[in-house]
């Protein structure tokens, strides 16, 4: 261990992905850009540097694809849709026209005019009064340094020379602020942590970091000032803390066990009395919920196989899908939640309008109310799939907020259906929203089943930006108030005997699942990377009693 004035120093930052790590520091090279060229042109200099910028669009527009594939693989489709965003914004021809009029008004280089533009984005975002359109600034600053790296033949690297960063296995990136990109371009296999000055618990890159299940932290203001490559770094993502050359006792009482391997981990069988079902995206995920005995799948999000497709799909399509994924699960139980799109979830082809907040916008059954071409297709193909033998299906619907607006879906849904034979249609909601949750009661009078969401309750609840690193200290699951709300929603439920669940990544964190069981919930749907955790810490929990 280093002697020095910082030896074992304790930073307090923001917890983004749990797990802990102990490892050397590799700082990342954010200054790659510094020294760019820029030049003036005219004349047929102007069109030399617009036919720069058109292959630059498509070789970074290639980029960002191969990325999305690699993401969608290796963690889902979830996660790779943030990349699905960037290439809109790349391949938008405005942005692009921008970029042209630049060129040709100031008569400036490529990478001058990329510069400029990008900049000018970034810092018209960051002015904006909604919170959640300001954390979406750092997506043009992604795009420019992606369109920049093409034009200048570079790539994100490490800043470090030395052998742990240039080829070794127990690295801690260290950056101001760690993008979506940057978190696979830096080959998360070689990585165990992630250290950073900015970033909020639901920033795109924070999401990639627990999808890897590789530890986080950020919020450590100029914490590169106190670091250099190879510095040892004692990284705590559950409690948010970094310490500086940690001594062995600091790191021993952290670090208790050897890091979590990455892969899927073992099967383990059901456990009785506690039901862990699977949350899929795409119709061909099927076979990771299988492989982990899940006991059916809690929260099938279909919108995504939409935005994966960049289309609408046709009924016989949606009907092909959703067949696929019940006849896989072979009986045990398949929960269709129906499209749950917004101006934070959409692309070009759905014609949905961008909003200042899409939180609290046109989303979930609000769109599907406004947008009846939209929902009638798939009402439309999962009645069929209820109609075949054994067909009991499970309908729900996103973000509902009280009774009246679920009789209004359901109605919408029923009208698209009656001219075709169809069976036993079981309809359920999601609580999300507060309002809904002061009505379980009369809600779980007239619905089939009910999930919690989790990720969406917390900030409703609280009135709290994910994003937003001044405010996301908030974004606590561990507040009296919202367990008082998961307790009378589960009371509701037991006593109307309706089927209640919950999803999101509380679910699947095993520290929470003796309290769920604790509150009379008997079942949870999670990633199928956590099935084994939350069926053992269950275990543990009836083992105990």
């Amino acid at each position: 261990m280093a002697e020095n004035d910082k030896t074992g120093k304790t930073l307090k930052g923001l917890a983004l992905s749990k797990g802990t790590a102990f490892g050397r520091v590799c700082m990342l090279n954010e200054n790659r850009h510094s020294n760019l060229p820029m030049y003036k042109v005219e004349g047929e200099g102007v069109e030399r540097e617009k036919i720069r910028i058109d292959k630059a669009v498509e070789i970074a527009a290639e980029r960002i694809e191969k990325i999305r594939q690699e993401v969608q693989e290796r963690i889902g489709p979830a996660e790779a849709e943030i990349f699905v965003a960037h290439r809109m914004i790349v391949e938008d021809p405005a942005l692009k026209k921008e970029i042209y009029d630049y060129i040709e008004d100031e008569g400036v280089n490529a990478e001058a005019a990329v510069r400029y533009v990008l900049d000018s984005y970034e810092q018209k975002v960051l002015a904006l009064d909604d919170e959640y359109m300001r954390t979406r600034a750092t997506d043009f600053g992604e795009i420019k340094r992606r369109l920049l790296d093409v034009m200048g033949n570079m790539q994100p690297s490490l800043q470090c020379d030395a052998r742990h960063c240039q080829k070794g296995k127990n690295r801690i990136i260290v950056a101001e602020e760690l993008t979506p990109s940057l978190t696979i371009d830096i080959n998360p296999d070689e990585t165990i942590a992630f250290v950073t000055e900015h970033g909020g618990i639901n920033s795109h890159a924070a999401i990639l970091a627990r999808a890897m299940r590789i530890p986080a932290v950020s919020g450590l203001a100029n914490i590169r000032q106190y670091l250099g490559c190879g510095t040892e770094l004692l990284v705590d993502g559950d409690t948010g803390n970094v310490v500086i050359w940690p001594s062995e006792e600091q790191i021993s009482s952290v670090v208790k066990d050897a890091p979590e391997t990455k892969s899927f981990p073992a099967p383990v069988d059901p456990v009785e009395g506690f039901k862990v079902m699977a949350n899929i995206s795409l119709a061909s995920n099927i076979d990771e919920s299988l492989k982990m005995k899940a006991e059916g799948i809690g929260l099938y999000r279909t919108e995504f196989e939409i935005i994966a497709a960049e289309r609408y799909f046709t009924e016989d399509e949606l009907y092909e899908r959703y067949t696929k994924v019940g006849s896989a699960m072979a009986g045990k139980g398949v929960i269709y939640r129906l499209f749950d799109l917004g101006s934070d979830k959409t692309m070009p082809f759905m014609e949905i309008p961008l909003e200042e907040n899409p939180a609290l916008g046109w989303r979930g059954t609000r769109l599907l109310l406004g947008k009846e071409d939209v929902l009638v297709p798939q009402a439309r193909a999962l009645a069929r799939i209820s109609a075949t033998e054994g067909g009991r299906i499970h309908v729900m619907y996103p973000m509902i907020v009280d009774v009246a607006q679920f009789h209004r879906v359901k109605e919408m849904f029923m009208n698209a259906i009656q001219d075709i034979p169809y069976g036993e249609i079981l309809h359920g909601i999601m609580f999300e929203v507060p309002s809904a949750c002061l009505q379980a009661r009369k809600l779980f009078e007239t619905v089939d089943f009910a999930s919690i969401g989790t990720n969406d309750l917390i900030q409703y609840l609280f009135a709290v930006d994910r994003d937003n690193d001044y405010v996301s200290y908030d974004y606590d699951p561990d507040r009296d108030v919202f367990w008082d709300i998961i307790g009378q929603i589960s009371a509701a439920a037991n006593q109307a005997g309706k089927p209640l669940s919950i999803c999101g990544e509380l679910a699947g964190d095993p520290n929470y699942t003796a309290k769920f069981i604790e509150l009379g919930v008997s079942r949870v749907s999670v990633s199928p990377r956590r099935i084994s955790e939350v069926r053992l810490a269950a275990s543990d929990y009836f083992n105990s009693k």
